[in-house]
Formats: structure tokens, C-alpha cells, sequence
């Protein structure tokens, strides 16, 4: 995939492209089925299947206290944009001067002058332009004028009419259920983050754990522990995954994600690892001593065996 992440860095004579606009938020499902069929747009008239993106939630500027945690960092939007088989992505930093564009600018400076568009790819929810003043019914118009198509995709919606959106996937992780949200992002919820020393309880109950920096990318599920996967230079090891707290003892930052890696012992202080959630095995718990303390992440590491055994068929 090419990646441009200005306006600037898309070449002269770049295209024509098939283009979708979006915050493309964990890439999820719904953005899967959009990209899918740009992809099958593009490949039918010969065009550059390209997705348009922001560097951040248009929220952020234009309302940051109404802007919600990210699913995903930019890296990782990357990534994952780059795993559907889309052509090129160009990355827009979304500032006060985009915001402000009026909706026949936005058109003629990002799809026209720059993409040279031939298809517009677009939900029936569609706003662009300073104070979302353009619809899909101002696109087709412009569209006529500059010579692009405007196809409308039907939003995805698996369960009870309700459609798949990165804000559901945000109650769910927030409720723990990493399974569900998985099934909707349509890949395993992943943290990125640095490897950094902790209080080494873990070592000294007998499960050292690899602890994640607080400065990880990616949106940090429920406190709880958690079945998962480490990945570390490419190897992906079967973990137990704890976040939280820890409440059997004080003076432990909150939302702290520890991995311990299962029946081996790695040495990946500094390394950049991916840290994904597979299910989670139970909520955070304070217990009244250190034995019953071992007795239960004994048997959360046997629980954790049991549903990467199956998650790894």
C-alpha cells in the first residue's frame, strides 16, 4: 500500500482512483465491507483503489470534549488499512484550515486536483465540508460537474438492525467482552507498547510478567485478566493477560496490562511487542492474601491454556 500523509506527497498525474472517506477507526467490519467493495469498483473500471483518512477524530478539534478514545493509533490504522488490499491511503491532518474548507473546495482540492477521482465510495451519512454542510446529494452534484461517480454503501449491521461502528466496539471493550469486539473489528483487539520493568510481583509470586509501557497504542479493555497472545519480533506466545490495578496490592498505577508469557521466560525489557485479547477469563479481583492470590492466577493461566488451545486451531 502507498501511503501519503499530506496532500503534498500524492505524485502529479496520480490516478484516476475509486476514493472512500473516513476516520476508519479500528477498521472494523463496516469499514471492511466499504473498502471491499471500493476494491471491486476500482478493479472493474481500472482506477486506484485509494482510502482517504485523518490523522486524528475531526472531533478533536472541532469538539474535543465530545472526542472519544481512539480504537486504534495512526500506526496501526496504517497497518490495518494496509491488510485489506487497498491500493494507497492518504493521510489528511484534519486542523482548523480542512474544517474550514466550504464542501466544492474540499471536492475540487482533495478529489479532483489531487486523486483525480472517478468513483466516490460513500454511506448514506456522509458530511463534508466547514460545519458538515455537504451530503451524498451535494457529492452528486458536484460529482456531475467534476466528472466522478458516487456510489452509496448500505451500512453492515449483523445483529438486531444494529450497525456495526466503532462506537459499539468502545462499550464493549469497555465492558470487557474482547470476544465480541473482535468479532466486529473483524481481527483480535491489539495494544502496541514498550516492554518496561515493573514492581516484579509477578516474578516474585512465580509469573513474571512482561508490563507494557503506559504509553501503549490501541484502547485498554476492562480491568480484568484476559486470554491472549504476545507477539515479540514476529513470535506469537500464549499469555495471561492482566489489566487493572491489581487491589490485593496499594500503590499500583491504574490500568497497568502485564502479559505473562505461558511456560516459558523471555527476556523483552525495551523490545516493542503486540499485545491482543483473545477472552477474558474473569474481573479484577482483591484478595486477602498472597496463597489464594497464586491459587487463582494458577488457575487463570490453566483457563488461558485452554481457550488459546482452541483460539490457535
Amino acid at each position: 500500500m502507498k501511503t501519503f500523509r499530506s496532500l503534498d506527497e500524492v505524485p502529479d498525474g496520480f490516478g484516476p482512483s475509486a476514493v472512500t472517506i473516513g476516520k476508519f477507526d479500528g477498521v472494523h467490519t463496516g469499514h471492511r465491507a466499504v473498502i471491499a467493495r471500493l476494491r471491486e469498483v476500482a478493479a472493474e473500471r481500472g482506477l486506484v483503489s485509494t482510502v482517504i483518512t485523518f490523522d486524528r477524530n475531526p472531533l478533536e478539534v472541532l469538539a474535543p470534549e465530545k472526542c472519544p478514545v481512539s480504537l486504534v493509533s495512526i500506526e496501526q490504522k496504517l497497518d490495518l488499512l494496509a491488510g485489506t488490499g487497498v491500493e494507497a491511503t492518504l493521510m489528511i491532518a484534519f486542523d482548523r484550515a480542512l474544517a474550514s474548507l466550504d464542501p466544492e473546495e474540499f471536492v475540487k482540492r482533495i478529489l479532483v486536483d489531487r486523486l483525480h477521482a472517478a468513483a466516490v465510495l460513500v454511506g448514506s451519512d456522509f458530511r463534508f465540508g466547514a460545519k458538515g454542510a455537504g451530503n451524498v446529494e451535494l457529492l452528486r452534484e458536484l460529482g456531475a460537474k467534476y466528472g466522478f461517480a458516487v456510489h452509496l454503501i448500505d451500512d453492515v449491521r449483523p445483529e438486531h438492525g444494529r450497525r456495526v461502528s466503532s462506537t459499539w466496539i468502545r462499550e464493549l471493550l469497555a465492558e470487557g467482552d474482547v470476544g465480541h469486539a473482535g468479532e466486529l473489528l473483524g481481527h483480535v483487539p491489539t495494544l502496541r507498547g514498550v516492554v518496561v520493568h515493573g514492581a516484579k510481583r509477578g516474578r516474585e509470586l512465580g509469573f513474571p510478567t512482561a508490563n507494557l509501557s503506559p504509553e501503549s497504542e490501541g484502547l485498554i479493555p476492562a480491568d480484568g485478566v484476559y486470554a491472549g497472545w504476545l507477539t515479540d519480533a514476529g513470535e506469537r506466545y500464549p499469555a495471561a493477560i492482566s489489566v487493572g490495578n491489581n487491589p490485593t496490592f496499594e500503590g499500583v498505577p491504574q490500568k497497568q496490562v502485564e502479559a505473562y508469557v505461558l511456560d516459558r521466560e523471555l527476556d523483552l525489557y525495551d523490545h516493542h511487542v503486540e499485545i491482543a485479547f483473545v477472552e477474558r477469563i474473569r474481573g479484577m479481583v482483591a484478595y486477602s492474601g498472597i496463597e489464594p492470590l497464586i491459587a487463582q492466577i494458577a488457575d487463570d493461566v490453566a483457563e488461558a491454556r485452554r481457550v488459546l488451545a482452541a483460539d490457535a486451531d
